[in-house]
């Protein structure tokens, strides 16, 4: 035992001597003494208290021995504690300047704590370390020529944030910070956050700001307390966005009691935490599994931080023994370094001509390379446009996934922003270029930012989404009943619709259809009202119905009740549902997925009284006027030119009209004409023919709304839709002529029996009615413009703008279109209202008026030829008669048949024969002596019959 007292005892001496030697040496420096080149005084102002306030001072040290053994020359460093409060902070700069005559002054001032030491000390060159961020007006009010900011833009970090939150698609996140100041607030880095944040879409749900933890008589229970309020909300993306490392800490313990680091959950550190990791214990990091961080880089490699980290490590141990565990430097610690060597270098560079301004003018001038980066100035500002690191917690220590800038977006290493910036760089790239991330909880898939929770147990459950069980066209949503398995089923086209939209989302959606046996207009308000009572935990009652309020107010006082009013209503709404002006007021819709508009179906009647003449259709009255004119014209120009040469043109001149005119026909019909106007006018009147023949025509018995309004004409609709109300608040129908019709099915009896004498439908409805019915109905009358079939969310839900991108990528892909073809295909019917004829004859009624016209003129023509022809022969039997009687032929056949008839006795037939004779005879004497003309009207009327 006396041996172990003689070794232990001058040990104990050596290391209480080296602590005196210390002291002095300390107390020599308070003094100003000094045996070596002497260049200036500097004042530093510090939180002792705090990890960073510990390196910094640390570090400001180091480089205080660092330039005097470098250069030769000695500082005098007068370092002050701020203990975290504001005022101290500045009496501590005012009492340097004034009692110790520091020429320069650095630390954690901020601009508006160093804008107030002018005013009661003078002014000298203040470096600040603090991060802090403003808006424009707080900047110009709060800018002092002599302060000079030694952190980077915190805009940029924010900008960092908004694109990790935006390429995960996160829509709404919440803010917690602490306030650096019990009497000031830091909501300007909150502005900051928003501005970048609304660039990619997100919004700032909710900011929850803490005072300075050393001012919380129960940080404990204060923190909780709020966590257990942020745990009602639907939003899981927490930004950590400023805090003190024990703060923290705490914050991290109490959300893992809570369930708040569980699978879900996302949680995204800032530098000020991130950058301070090293440096805390296994239970923080234990407590911070799954986070996300933001820290500055700065190269770790090169053999001056090397040499400084171990000499930092020596001094930080030797001080803090209580920090031991985690001596490493972090950024704020190379900072407040390199701001030590800027004003050394400014002070040995100016000598005996140092004053304020040209030190001032001295560091702004500063350009070196320092352990944080590249130090230069622009404007008071560090002009160094720095690269952040993107770190994950995981296991006992964090990982780097890569590195994101301002120019270059994301990136896995250094190399890649090299490379890219040989190629002109991209600012587009998404985190998703980084390794796997470990999500809190070691959920595998992205979370999706946002939940629905049952408020007793924070048991999470699917999405409660309604769809209309009461619709009159089921092919939308169709809900069936097997009671062989007990089980309900939902299908349609917007339930298809719908679930291809959710493939494509980036996340997993969980949810369960729900039938609604109400209107249209009830299932959104179910929606409203479930929306209501979350929204009550983020905004005010203000907006509330009376009604949902008192309901609202009473249930926060029974949990029983919240959970049965959360589970009768809906998170979101799927079906056939028309964006409407009112409705947007009860929810938030999507991007419709169908166009839509209000349409009128009436009967058709079929154009069967124009069916005979429709060979005539295809050209117009002045278009036929005008073609047979040119045709006759040209024909004329024709036998104009070639009536000399050509014999055809030759004759008569009737011949020659005869002629020109057929001519002129046959060159428009022959289709042998040259002329290729001509050409063209007879192909397009073939076609136009073909297809009028072809295809049926339907007229609409009406087309008119006034007449349907004048004549109280019933009309039918949807009865459970919005329809009713349009029908009467717009087009100003009389609400006792509309006839409620709750199926596609009862539409064609309401119409047989006329009982409605046109149908109002929504345009899809039309199709699908169209397409089942198609034979008997049709279109009618002006579209009214609507907004389309959409799905309802909740106000503010983030899944609305998820599933809006979704349906324009399911559009854009065609498989909309495909999934309504395949609707409209499942009828019996064409979708067209003109359908083409398909293994039908074409009937007599087509071409019965062609017929009748070329039956017509032929029948003429044949008239006339006949009337011709008789005539021609008529004549011709006359000239043989008076032949006969020139030549004596006529006269010696009669004598010759007098004779025969002599010979037969008394018959009395040959008697009146023989009269007949002598009559003839006598006529032929006196055709001798006259014309055969005028003897003709002698003969008898009759020859005798036997």
């Amino acid at each position: 035992m006396s041996k172990m007292y003689g070794v232990l005892l001058p040990f104990c001496l050596a290391v209480l001597l080296l602590h005196q030697s210390k002291a002095i040496a300390k107390e020599g420096r308070e003094d100003g003494a000094a045996t070596h080149q002497f260049v200036g005084t500097i004042g530093a102002v510090v939180d002792y208290s705090s990890r960073v306030g510990k390196e910094q001072k640390t570090a400001m040290e180091i480089a205080a021995q660092d330039f005097y053994g470098s250069t030769g020359s000695k500082l005098l460093l007068y370092v002050r504690d701020s203990y975290g409060d504001s005022a101290r902070a500045t009496s501590a700069a005012i009492d340097l300047i004034n009692n110790k005559r520091v020429e320069a002054i650095m630390g954690t001032l901020t601009r508006q704590e160093a804008a107030l030491v002018p005013q009661m000390a003078k002014e000298v060159p203040i470096i600040s370390l603090a991060e802090a961020a403003f808006t424009p007006t707080i900047i110009s009010a709060a800018r002092s020529p002599f302060v000079v900011s030694m952190v980077n833009d915190i805009s940029l970090q924010m900008k960092c944030i908004a694109a990790i939150i935006g390429s995960f698609r996160w829509r709404k996140v919440i803010v917690i910070y602490e306030n650096s100041d019990a009497y000031s607030s830091d909501s300007g880095i909150v502005t900051l956050l928003s501005d970048s944040l609304r660039v990619v879409g997100t919004e700032i749900q909710h900011h929850s700001a803490f005072p300075p933890m050393s001012s919380l008589l129960d940080p404990t229970t204060i923190i909780q307390d709020e966590l257990k309020k942020l745990r009602r909300k639907q939003c899981r993306v927490f930004i950590v966005l400023q805090s003190s490392l024990p703060l923290a800490a705490l914050l991290f313990d109490k959300a893992q009691q809570l369930g708040m680091m569980g699978k879900g959950y996302v949680w995204i550190t800032t530098d000020g935490i991130t950058s301070l990791l090293d440096s805390v214990n296994s239970s923080v990091i234990s407590s911070m599994q799954g986070v996300l961080g933001v820290k500055t880089y700065f190269p770790d490699n090169t053999t001056s931080f090397t040499g400084f980290k171990v000499r930092f490590r020596r001094k930080f141990q030797s001080e803090y023994p209580e920090e031991e565990e985690n001596p490493n430097p972090s950024i704020f610690a190379l900072r407040a370094y390199d701001a030590t060597w800027s004003i050394a270098q400014a002070m040995e560079r100016l000598g005996p001509k140092n004053n304020p301004t040209s030190l001032l003018q001295g560091i702004l001038s500063s350009h070196f390379k320092g352990l944080s980066g590249e130090i230069q100035f622009n404007q008071g500002e560090l002009s160094q446009v720095p690269t952040f690191r993107i770190t994950n917690v995981v296991g006992k220590s964090y990982k780097e996934l890569g590195f994101w800038s301002p120019k270059f977006s994301f990136s896995e290493d250094l190399v890649g922003y090299e490379t890219s910036g040989e190629k002109g760089g991209s600012s587009n790239r998404t985190v998703q270029v980084l390794g796997p991330v470990y999500w809190p909880g070691g959920l595998q898939s992205v979370p999706v930012g946002w939940a629905m929770t049952i408020i007793s147990n924070s048991e999470e459950k699917p999405l409660r989404i309604g769809v209309p069980a009461r619709g009159a066209f089921n092919q939308f949503v169709r809900v069936s009943y097997d009671e062989s398995r007990n089980r309900t089923y939902i299908t349609g086209f917007s339930v298809h619709v719908f679930e291809a939209a959710v493939k494509l989302l980036p996340y997993q959606l969980s949810y369960e259809l729900v039938p609604f046996y109400g209107s249209y207009d009830d299932m959104v308000e179910e929606v409203y009202y479930k929306s209501s009572y979350l929204l009550c935990n983020i905004y005010s009652f203000d907006f509330l119905p009376v009604g949902a309020f008192i309901f609202l107010l009473v249930s926060l006082h029974n949990t029983d009740s919240i959970n049965s009013f959360m589970e009768k209503n809906f998170d979101a709404a799927v079906g056939d549902t028309v964006i409407m002006a009112d409705r947007c007021r009860y929810g938030e819709f999507s991007q419709p997925y169908v166009e839509s508009g209000l349409v009128m179906v009436v009967p058709t009647i079929p154009e069967r009284s124009q069916e005979r003449w429709m060979f005539m259709k295809p050209f117009t009255i002045e278009l036929w006027v005008v073609t047979l004119a040119m045709s006759m014209f040209t024909g004329f120009v024709v036998w104009l030119i070639e009536r000399k040469d050509n014999p055809d043109f030759q004759g008569t001149f009737s011949y020659q009209i005869g002629t020109l005119l057929w001519f002129s026909i046959t060159m428009l019909f022959s289709g042998q004409s040259k002329t290729s106007n001509f050409l063209i006018v007879t192909s397009t009147f073939t076609a136009s023919l073909t297809s009028m023949m072809t295809v049926s025509r339907l007229e609409p018995s009406l087309v008119d709304i006034g007449l349907l309004k004048r004549t109280n004409a019933g009309v039918g609709c949807n009865g459970n839709s919005f329809i009713v109300r349009y029908l009467v608040n717009v087009l100003d129908f009389k609400l006792e002529n509309i006839k409620r019709i709750s199926s596609i099915d009862d539409y064609p009896e309401a119409f047989s029996s006329k009982n409605i004498a046109a149908a109002f439908f929504v345009v899809p409805h039309a199709k699908v009615f169209l397409a089942k019915y198609c034979k008997g109905y049709t279109m009618a009358g002006p579209t009214y413009k609507l907004g389309g079939f959409g799905f309802v969310f909740s106000k503010g839900s983030p899944l609305a703008m998820d599933i809006s991108e979704a349906i324009l990528r399911v559009t854009e892909s065609g498989e909309i279109e495909q999934l309504e073809n395949n609707m409209l295909s499942s009828s019996n019917c064409s979708t067209s209202q003109t359908g083409i004829r398909k293994n039908q004859s074409l009937d007599l009624r087509l071409f019965s008026g062609l017929f009748a016209l070329s039956g017509s003129v032929s029948a003429f023509a044949l008239l006339i030829t006949v009337a011709q022809q008789l005539k021609e022969h008529w004549q011709f039997t006359n000239y043989i008669q008076a032949t006969l009687i020139d030549k004596g032929i006529w006269r010696w056949a009669l004598n010759l048949l007098a004779r025969d008839t002599n010979n037969q006795g008394n018959d009395p037939y040959q008697e009146e024969m023989t009269d007949y004779v002598k009559q003839c005879s006598r006529i032929v004497e006196l055709a001798s002596n006259q014309s055969t003309e005028n003897c003709l009207h002698l003969l008898p009327d009759t020859i005798p019959h036997k």
